[in-house]
């Protein structure tokens, strides 16, 4: 039987949290940043719970990630 293997971008986007949360950023982080206000860009570097239907997806391109 093949190996599982790890989706390298997926793996790169998402984090999975202590208590098996599944973690993404926010977006608008690579495009005219100079007019965004500073409290956006706060924002987006902070990590945030992903959805459900997200969650399902992830899981399935991050095998043994411990996503719950």
């Amino acid at each position: 039987m093949p190996k599982m293997k790890t989706h390298k971008s997926t793996r790169k986007r998402f984090k999975v949290s202590g208590t098996g949360k599944l973690m993404r950023p926010k977006g608008s982080m690579n495009h005219l940043r100079r007019k965004k206000r500073p409290r956006t860009l706060r924002m987006a570097t902070q990590y945030f719970e992903a959805p459900d239907g997200e969650r399902k997806r992830v899981k399935s391109l991050l095998p043994g990630a411990g996503i719950k």
